[in-house]
This record gives structure tokens, sequence and C-alpha cells, in this order.
């Protein structure tokens, strides 16, 4: 068993009671490896026909699933870097399942990093909508950047922002909202040796102060009758039961929604407050436990905005990016009727610098913001030419594809092609896009029957 802090220990000892045995059993076996099929490239069904290892459905998430055997490192293959998947903690699922995203929102990650749940979100919607993926640390925004890459969704901007500037930006904008708030990380103590040294009394309250101003900023980018989800991986009640208690004492427009219950969800705990805290309509959040469902374990509160006259009550200027250079336009077009004949009709353009970007339609003004990627990033144009960007491979989808060269997860050349390898392949000289079974995972350039690799320096395998 890995060793825990004992005041850890002792306050899950007082709080679970009889259930504590069960839960500290938990911390003696090795931490499930989660999966979500993504959904945007291939269905669940279709995914565990083609799996190289055995997987167990999650039964709050109809994509998600717990590998079970087979291939130990399913980060490593081949259908991952083709972005059909995701590995994430299961009980992290439940997030964007009870924030219940539509097709045509508008919905805001305000803390997205990694990408777990935007990249869950942007599955849901179906590439229909305005996606806002937002982290407010440089390094782990362009780690969000890159698995939404990854994840080949067309219709998410990607921010670098305070929660803060954003409220003052947008204003009551989105539709839904979801807060994955830093926190202690009590979910995290059985997987990682950092969290459990880094745990302490201090970081508990640190984190619980951050929340509550956090959702404060959180609560004004929702619309009337919109809805906020606060999610942490913790399980104190000071991060969780207590931060959601003084945010509704102080935000009467918001109430706390109970949500239609799943196999594994367990009530929250308004008695594990001081008395003056202890709403009873705290117990409508979701408490996930590891010793009551796969998973590290969880805290969803899901909240909804009384609704106001207008269902769309703040409407924001759209997007006003420098004109497009004709030449911009006819490169890019050039290179889709050659290469890419089914894409780029019905697209709306924007160049930023020399970076080419087809904008999500509901875009807004994003002037005086930072902006990691504001639409989804077609390529780059130099002089009069067009060179496609790996976002846009993996944005393809496999009908969309006119110049492929498809191959098996374990040919060789494939891999070779992952480690930035060329390799030979017959055909007339074009840009190809590379695919794993049918599914894009890069660009390579073809002359005389040779294959560059284009396949990004950054993701490249030793």
């Amino acid at each position: 068993m890995v060793e825990l802090p004992q005041l850890f220990l002792n306050r899950m000892s007082d709080l679970l009671g009889a259930e504590y045995p069960a839960f500290l059993a938990t911390y003696e076996v090795a931490p499930s490896v989660g999966l979500r099929v993504n959904t945007l490239k291939i269905t669940p069904s279709d995914f565990r026909q083609i799996a190289p290892f055995e997987l167990s459905p999650v039964p709050l998430c109809a994509a998600g699933f717990t590998v079970t055997g087979g291939d130990a490192e399913p980060g490593k293959h081949p259908y991952h870097a083709a972005g059909l998947y995701y590995l994430q903690d299961p009980s992290a699922m439940a997030v964007a399942e009870l924030l219940a995203p539509q097709p045509g929102e508008r919905i805001l990650d305000l803390a997205a990093a990694p990408g777990g749940k935007a990249t869950h979100i942007a599955a849901m919607m179906q590439g229909d909508g305005l996606l806002v993926a937002n982290e407010v640390h440089p390094k782990r925004a362009w780690e969000l950047a890159e698995n939404l890459e990854r994840w080949g969704a067309r219709n998410v901007t990607i921010t670098n922002e305070t929660p803060g500037r954003l409220a003052d930006h947008f204003g009551d904008f989105f539709d839904r909202v979801v807060v994955d708030a830093p926190c202690s990380g009590e979910g995290m103590l059985r997987k990682s040796a950092a969290a459990r040294t880094e745990w302490g009394p201090e970081l508990v309250r640190g984190c619980a102060l951050r929340q509550s101003t956090i959702l404060e900023q959180a609560s004004r980018l929702v619309r009337p009758g919109g809805w906020l989800a606060y999610a942490t991986c913790t399980f104190n009640p000071e991060e969780n039961e207590g931060a959601i208690a003084h945010f509704l004492r102080d935000e009467r427009e918001f109430e706390l929604v109970e949500p239609a219950w799943r196999p594994g969800f367990a009530k929250g705990r308004p008695d594990w407050l001081p008395g003056g805290d202890a709403l009873p309509e705290i117990s409508r959040a979701v408490r996930l436990w590891p010793h009551l469902g796969p998973g590290e374990g969880h805290f969803v509160a899901l909240l909804r905005r009384q609704p106001a006259g207008s269902e769309r009550h703040a409407e924001r200027r759209s997007r006003r990016a420098a004109q497009l250079p004709k030449t911009a336009e006819q490169a890019y077009r050039a290179f889709c009727a050659k290469d890419l004949p089914d894409v780029s009709s019905g697209q709306r353009l924007a160049l930023e610098g020399t970076y080419l970007y087809a904008m999500p339609p509901e875009t807004p003004d994003l002037s005086g913001l930072r902006v990691i990627h504001p639409g989804w990033w077609l390529g780059v144009v130099k002089k009069d030419r067009f060179e496609p960007a790996h976002a846009l491979a993996m944005g393809l989808q496999a009908q969309e594809l006119h110049e492929a060269v498809s191959l098996p997860p374990a040919d060789p050349r494939l891999r070779a092609y992952l480690r930035g390898e060329n390799f030979s392949s017959v055909g007339r000289d074009a840009w190809v896009n590379l695919a794993v079974d049918g599914y894009p995972i890069g660009w390579g350039k073809r002359v005389q029957g040779v294959v560059k690799s284009h396949y990004p320096r950054g993701l490249r395998r030793s």
C-alpha cells in the first residue's frame, strides 16, 4: 500500500466511519486505467472491434471504459496518436456527462488543461456550436492545445486567460460553464508521489480560497437559464460542500440541481460541514468514491442560473479578423482543390500572422484576450503557397481523405513515420495524409516515390 499522510487518514476515518476500511483497501491495489472513445471519429462499438486491449464499460459514460488487459501502454499505441481515445480517470468522466453539453451551444471550460473534460465536451457537441477552452498557465495551455488538436475538434477556441478577464470580456455569454477547480488533489494520492508530498492542511485552505474566487468569476459567465458545473478531484469537504455552500449564500440567482443518479454516484454530505454551512440541498451534489466504482474519486455540483426574459442574454460582437489577403485564400483553395476537395466549402477563414484558421460560426470578438488558437488551425501561408498544419490532418474524417496512405498499427512504415523517418510509397507527388486503419494521423509529402514525414517534432517517438 502507498504511504499516505497520517492527517489525511485520520480525517477520512472520522468522515467515513464504517466505510473507511473499504476506502483504505483501494490503496492496496493499482489504480484503473480509464479510456474514453472519441465519438467525433469512431463509435464505441466500432472501437471495441479493433481495440488491441480488453475493455470493461464505465457505467456512467457510454463512451467510457477501463483497460482490463492486452496492450499495457495504451498511450503509446498508434490509435492514441490518431485521437481515437483519451486516457481519463473514469470518475472524471462524470463531469461532462452531468454538464450535458448540447450541439449548437456556447460552452466554456474555464480551467481546461490538460484537456480531459474539454475533449469530452467537444465530442458531445459533435462539431456544432462554440467551445472556448481556457487555461491560465501558459505551459499547460499549450498542452491543452496539443490534446485538442489530436482530438480533431473543429469548433474550439483556445485561450490563455484569468477567469476575471474572461468574465470582464464576455459577460454572461455562455450556455454552460465547467469549473474543474484547482484543488488539493486527494483523489490523486494513489497515483502521484508528488501529490502525497505536497498535500497538507495549508494546501487545502489555500485551494478553498482560490476556488471561491474562481466560482464567483465563473458565475458571471453563465447566461440566465444557463448551467454551471463545479468539480474537484479531492475528498475534502472544505473544498467541495463548503465551497458550494458559500457560493449559494452569495449568489442567489443560482440553485443546486439534483441530477439523474447513475451507478457509482453518492450524495453530497452537508453533515460534514459546520452547522452554519450545512445547507440541506448540498446533498444534491455528487461524490464518486474509489471504493464504490472505478476511478480515483470526484466531486461534482451542477448549478443552474435562474432564467431571465431572454434566453440569449448577452450578445457579443462577432470576431473581426484582419481582411484575408486574396493570395492567402487562393493558396489554401488551390491546396484543397488538389488534395482535399470536400473540405473547404463554407468555411469562414481568418489569417493571424501567417496562420490560417477556419473559425467556428459563433466566435465572438476576442480582441484584447490572450488567444492560443482562435479556431481550427488549417496551416501556414508562405507567400503564395499553403502548408497544412497537423491540426488540419487530425480534424479530417476518413471520408474526406483524398490522397491517403493507410497502414495497419504494426506496419514498420507507420512506426518509422511516427519517428519522423521517410519511407517509400508509390503514387503522384502530393501532400498525403497518413492514416492508421483509415484514421488520420498526420501529414507526409510524397516526392518521386518517397514520403517525407511531417509528423510534428514534439510528438515524435524515439
